[in-house]
């Protein structure tokens, strides 16, 4: 940023002001939008073509200015898109004309009123005959016509990403739209949207290191939620049959293209269903959105074509490792199962069979292109899902994998509440020898069960994940509006740009 563009336009300020006009007003009367424009004239009027009985007001950011003398072509953007607006001194007087041309920067928001015209190249355009500075801007612009391209920038200053990058706009009006599709694809069927706490006592729902916080009020440690699951079964065993939550969860974890500590999910919960009910349910949610939003269930994702039509491919986790690795999760031992994962470069710590199955899984999740469904997964690394009932080695459990990503989790969930107790006490011995990520004893949890949980049908879905197919996106932090970045002060953020 110059500083000496800020201390002119501080001064601009301060001139403004000494003739009255404040630079930062209350409120404008907008009549119509860019978008608005567009549809009621672009079609009826022809290039050279004027309709001075027609009265707009529009508002917006200046883009651009382009100086002509005695006239002035000058570009407004708002969240629907552009129009061009032109102002002659001829028409507005030598006084206000002056004051555009002195006042109005690049940046600045103005509002405008006239009538509508085509210039002679065909462009639809404001014949302004009033304006008003809505928001006198201190700073400029990245160079518009080049992008903001500076990953670090956009990441860390939005707003500018959203000012210079229409793309990125259009990216978080599709996650929007994603949303509100799976809000209103549950409330159809009979779902109630709930909300649970944030704060925990204790951390459950998935194996993930928790952020811990201070309650001062009660002066106890205490945990931003890594997922809302347990609190969301409670709720099954009170009698809410068919709920889901939509929020925030948060994982002390890395951050890369795949990961952001703070992500946003959908946990669903049925009772009456199994995990059969629910890959029924993620299929049926995921691919009409797909049709929905994309309007087609074949889409291009970083140059690949992902098919969404369904019915998507079924496989077991068992049968897809022996396939590709030639190991047996079930039969073959300890050392052997170990003996492959340290043959592809990979050391454990924890060298118990859960950690050694996950990291197999980690060596062939990523062959996966097109939606599968991976099931059955051993008992050793779902604490919280229902023995299979033809293999109680195995749990009734699913992941959706796309493109080497999980998308979804779901499970025909844990009701028998001792079982749970000495899921939950495994657990306890792992984080006993160093584990951070195994989850905690919750022995209220095991109390509401004990209570009586009806057969239940449990989903979790993965929403930024799911934008980033939406939106052809390579990274997670471009469909999350603030991700997280490292702080840095205000000179040095300025020094960046």
């Amino acid at each position: 940023m110059s500083l000496e563009t800020r201390r002119q336009r501080l001064q601009e300020i301060e001139q403004l002001r000494e003739m009255g006009i404040e630079p930062y007003p209350y409120r404008f009367d907008r009549s119509h939008t860019t978008e608005d424009i567009r549809r009621a004239f672009d079609q009826k009027l022809e290039a050279g073509q004027i309709l001075e009985s027609a009265r707009v007001s529009t508002a917006g950011r200046v883009i651009a200015l382009r100086k002509h003398g005695k006239s002035t072509f000058f570009v407004l953007q708002d969240f629907h898109g552009t129009i061009q607006g032109y102002i002659r001194k001829k028409e507005v007087g030598e006084e206000a004309f002056q004051r555009f041309d002195k006042f109005i920067s690049i940046g600045d928001h103005i509002g405008i009123k006239g009538f509508p015209f085509k210039s002679k190249t065909g462009e639809l355009t404001i014949f302004t005959l009033e304006f008003e500075i809505l928001s006198k801007s201190l700073r400029t612009l990245p160079e518009k016509w080049h992008g903001l391209k500076d990953k670090e920038i956009i990441y860390r200053q939005r707003y500018l990403d959203l000012i210079a990058n229409r793309e990125s706009l259009e990216r978080f009006v599709i996650r929007s739209k994603a949303v509100k599709f799976i809000r209103d694809f549950l409330n159809a069927r009979g779902f109630l949207e709930v909300e649970t706490p944030v704060l925990h006592h204790v951390t459950g729902g998935a194996n993930a290191r928790p952020f811990v916080t201070h309650l001062n009020a009660l002066d106890i440690d205490m945990y931003l939620r890594i997922a809302p699951e347990l609190h969301l079964k409670r709720l099954i065993v009170g009698g809410l049959e068919k709920v889901y939550e939509l929020g925030k969860n948060f994982r002390n974890e890395g951050i890369s293209y795949k990961h952001n500590p703070e992500f946003t999910a959908v946990e669903v919960y049925q009772a009456y269903a199994d995990y059969s009910d629910m890959m029924e349910l993620t299929e049926e949610l995921i691919s009409e959105m797909m049709k929905s939003i994309v309007g087609r269930w074949k889409i291009t994702y970083q140059e690949t074509e992902l098919d969404f039509t369904r019915p998507w491919k079924r496989v077991s986790m068992r049968e897809y490792i022996k396939e590709h690795l030639g190991v047996d999760i079930l039969e073959d031992s300890d050392e052997e199962l170990l003996q492959v994962v340290e043959s592809h470069g990979v050391e454990l710590q924890i060298k118990e069979r859960g950690h050694i199955i996950e990291k197999l899984w980690d060596l062939v999740e990523d062959s996966i292109v097109h939606p599968t469904f991976v099931t059955d997964y051993p008992v050793e690394i779902s604490p919280l899902a229902k023995r299979h009932r033809d293999d109680p080695r195995l749990t009734e459990r699913f992941e959706l994998i796309i493109f080497g990503r999980e998308i979804a989790n779901a499970f025909s969930e844990l009701n028998d509440p001792v079982d749970q107790l000495e899921r939950f006490k495994r657990q306890a011995r792992l984080r006993a020898v160093g584990d951070e990520e195994a989850q905690m004893m919750d022995e209220d949890f095991v109390r509401a069960l004990e209570y009586g949980m009806p057969p239940t049908g449990g989903l979790g879905i993965g929403i930024d994940r799911l934008v980033m197919f939406l939106t052809d996106a390579s990274s997670v932090r471009d469909v999350i509006l603030f991700p997280l970045v490292r702080p840095r002060g205000r000179e040095e953020t300025d020094e960046e740009a």
